[in-house]
């Protein structure tokens, strides 16, 4: 049979092993929360300058044809 004190030894060094990954897979859940924070803005932002741009091309759009340049 088993040592006892070598059973709780292992039992030991995987309850440590358990509380490093617990806390190592929450820092990732924060890591990975704060990236789709910062993603979420980011959307917003391109959103907004993709409507700017939209605007800004409706607004400079020539009316009717254009004259051909004078070297023509």
């Amino acid at each position: 049979m088993s040592d006892p004190d070598a059973v709780n030894a292992r039992i030991e060094a995987l309850e440590v092993r358990v509380a490093y990954q617990d806390q190592v897979i929450e820092d990732l859940n924060q890591t990975v929360i704060a990236q789709w924070k910062q993603i979420d803005v980011l959307r917003r932002q391109f959103a907004e300058v993709l409507d700017r741009v939209q605007e800004a091309e409706d607004s400079s759009a020539p009316r009717g044809p254009e004259p051909p340049p004078p070297h023509y």
